[in-house]
């Protein structure tokens, strides 16, 4: 059997982690199996399914390289189908039509339930079982004649020859339904498999209120796709041997679905920024350069900048940067002095040995050749001279430098910062923050 798995969005609006983890997870079994990844967009919503949100759905794909193997197959294309498999139902005794409330505003058509006990085996949940009382006839279509989900996703997936379902958990109960259609229908049941829900630390559903959580927000914020990739592949999700870190080819060769976890998955925003920093400092310079560059050029005090400078302080922070967006903190690069941080600066430059240890540097530097041996020898013998341990000058020096506690190593950046404007910004923050 060729492995045939679809993602079958709604496009009305942003799209949402947990739908494209499930994506991910189609691509994964698809690509393991050496099958087809099939898109359908599920756009009988006329009023919410917009071209502008079928393009998120298209763009979210594109940027997380998820290749599907065939045109996508846009549901609102087969009404006709899905109306005509119902009357087909009707003609059967399979379904029936009703006046549902009475109200005179038009026949539904209702699916009869067989009656009977049902259940399914699930890949990632085992053996499920309802029982016939808890199984009660539904509309499939409506009284203004459109087809209802239930109807309109079995039937294109029989159209599509789908063999493998993989989609969130909250589909469980309308699975119990689905299979009675395809029996009806006289379809081969497809393999089911319903993915564990992405909660937050809470153990509740994961949503905006908790971060980001949809495709765009992670792109907005800088995120690196594969990052994202890896991360979300592992959400519910273990290849063994707790490894955090993975290719996409170690992906495809890995997933299977006996390893899909039952439980919810807790998304984790710390440990994303973590991974997603491993894949920036692995990045090619020149390809963090050609992403970070425009990020700063859009800036007031980046736009006029000398490219071969700014090269140079996007290989600086590389390692450093944990998202792309991490170029809009590197001001204190372009500017003549920098937006100092308050805590920072009631931190590292208020204490009383401070301002005498920063005024003797600032006179051993001017005096002295300017590179990062001599820079090297001056903080340390500074310390040295003050009692204090080796490294303890260095967040002082970084905020009277740049105004913040974080950032590349101290010598380099100096060196970057150049002569004149680190004696400049040394003689300010002596002046301001450290006088009296």
């Amino acid at each position: 059997m060729s492995v045939r798995v679809r993602f079958a969005p709604s496009p009305t609006g942003n799209v949402h982690i947990g739908n494209i983890r499930a994506a991910i997870f189609n691509w994964l079994f698809a690509r393991h199996a050496g099958g087809h990844f099939l898109l359908r967009i599920e756009d009988t919503d006329r009023e919410r399914s917009t071209p502008e949100a079928v393009q998120a759905v298209l763009d979210a794909l594109a940027w997380l390289d998820l290749n599907f193997d065939e045109p996508p197959l846009y549901q609102s294309t087969q009404k006709h189908i899905h109306l005509q498999a119902a009357e087909t139902l009707v003609e059967k005794g399979l379904a029936y039509k009703e006046d549902k409330g009475g109200k005179g505003q038009g026949e539904c058509i209702l699916f009869r339930m067989p009656g009977t006990d049902m259940a399914f085996h699930d890949e990632i949940k085992g053996d499920l079982r309802k029982e016939a009382k808890d199984l009660k006839d539904f509309v499939i279509v409506r009284s203004d004649g459109s087809p209802v989900f239930h109807l309109g996703n079995v039937v294109d997936d029989i159209t599509q020859g789908i063999t493998h379902i993989i989609r969130g958990d909250d589909h469980v109960e309308n699975t119990f339904r689905h299979v009675a259609l395809f029996q009806a229908l006289g379809a081969t049941v497809p393999h089911y498999a319903h993915l564990p829900m992405i909660v937050n630390a809470q153990g509740k559903p994961y949503s905006k209120r908790d971060g980001a959580a949809y495709i765009g927000d992670f792109r907005e914020k800088g995120f690196h796709p594969g990052a994202l990739f890896n991360y979300l592949s592992l959400l519910g999700w273990s290849p063994g041997e707790d490894r955090e870190k993975m290719t996409r080819a170690e992906a495809v060769e890995w997933f299977t679905l006996d390893r899909v976890k039952s439980g919810p998955a807790q998304m984790d925003l710390k440990k994303l920024t973590h991974l997603n920093q491993q894949y920036l400092t692995e990045m090619a310079p020149d390809a963090f350069f050609d992403i970070v560059a425009p990020i700063l050029k859009r800036t007031s005090w980046g736009g006029k900048a000398d490219p071969a400078y700014i090269r140079q302080v996007s290989a600086l922070m590389q390692s450093r940067a944990q998202t792309f967006s991490a170029a809009e903190t590197w001001k204190y690069f372009f500017v003549e002095f920098p937006d100092y941080d308050d805590n920072a600066v009631s931190m590292h430059l208020k204490k009383a040995a401070i301002p005498p240890l920063l005024s003797a540097l600032r006179s051993t530097v001017a005096a002295n050749d300017f590179n990062a041996a001599e820079l090297h020898r001056a903080v340390r013998g500074v310390e040295a001279s003050g009692g204090l341990a080796e490294g303890k000058l260095n967040q002082p020096l970084r905020v009277a430098l740049t105004g913040t506690t974080i950032g590349a190593g101290i010598f380099e950046t100096m060196l970057l910062l150049g002569r004149d404007r680190s004696l400049a910004r040394l003689d300010l923050a002596l002046n301001r923050f450290c006088a009296g």
